[in-house]
């Protein structure tokens, strides 16, 4: 049972994955306008008819997000119902309650009309804020998953929180800087590292720099302490550092086309679902220390 609930479980998370992609389509391909100011219906319509291309990437976002939350509540009846009270439960609660949270949030997009050419101060502010519901939307998702398995848990540590934070300042400062690209594109390399620094430059170029630097950094600190602990998935988070770090790179030289920029999303949510159940999971004893202990039991 409890690997059923499991596959299930990441199954969801999967999806997830795939519906938050999409969203990043929305918002780099320009769609977020494709059903007007209207939420829920699109354009006055249930299901638009002979609909144009933005229309048709803007709904069938909203689609898939209602398939993700049927889905989700599906979860949370199934560890109600095989688990008894505490961490599974909680887990998939608190992914329903996310996941009803982020369907708020996006249509608030709409309703606020934080869409399109909108270069407010609000709209980065708003994006940041559904990028984190969206993030611990994931890892209350990941969790249900790896707990439901029968794995142990453990309260994260100072260190571990630390890195969980800093994966959250390069999720933010890559959302603003993904913004920046969708609605400032640079026509070069050089061009675009020059607005960077330019005064005249629209503010959200500006703050553009900073994502680079920030990821670099704390890439660097989750990479080693990754490294450092024998936990689980701490290979998994240092290869996909490695592997995040460098599609940053081939982003920024390629000017952030519309599917790198998924790539380096999906890559960036495949890294923090690995460090949040790295961070939350005790140590790994060593073999021989394991069958040391074990020996020392004594017989009943």
């Amino acid at each position: 049972m409890e690997k059923k609930f499991s596959r299930y479980a990441w199954a969801v998370l999967g999806f997830n994955l795939l519906v938050i992609a999409w969203g990043a389509l929305v918002r780099a391909s320009g769609s977020g306008e494709g059903c007007g100011d209207r939420w829920p219906l699109c354009n006055g319509a249930i299901a638009p008819q002979a609909a144009a291309i933005a229309t048709i990437i803007e709904f069938t976002h909203r689609a898939t997000t209602a398939l993700a939350l049927i889905s989700m509540i599906g979860l949370v009846v199934w560890a109600f119902r095989a688990f008894p009270p505490g961490k599974v439960r909680k887990a998939a609660a608190a992914s329903l309650l996310l996941i009803l949270s982020e369907a708020l949030l996006g249509a608030g997009l709409v309703l606020f009309r934080y869409t399109g050419e909108n270069v407010s101060v609000g709209r980065a502010v708003y994006l940041s804020a559904h990028l984190i519901n969206t993030l611990l939307m994931l890892a209350a998702i990941a969790l249900t998953a790896w707990w439901g398995a029968g794995h142990r848990a453990m309260r994260v540590d100072a260190k571990s929180a630390g890195a969980l934070a800093t994966a959250l300042a390069i999720a933010v400062t890559g959302a603003i800087t993904a913004l920046s690209d969708t609605l400032f594109p640079a026509t070069s390399l050089r061009a675009g590292i020059a607005a960077d620094f330019s005064s005249a430059a629209p503010w959200l170029v500006r703050l553009r720099i900073w994502h680079p630097l920030i990821a670099v950094a704390a890439g660097a600190y989750i990479g080693i302490l990754a490294l450092s602990a024998r936990r689980p998935w701490s290979r998994a988070v240092a290869i996909l550092v490695a592997l995040q770090l460098t599609a940053g790179a081939v982003n920024l030289e390629l000017l952030a086309p519309v599917w790198m920029q998924l790539v380096h999303l999906l890559l960036a949510d495949l890294l923090w679902i690995a460090l949040v159940i790295f961070s939350s999971s005790p140590a790994e004893q060593p073999v021989a220390a394991a069958m040391e202990a074990e020996i020392r039991q004594p017989v009943l």
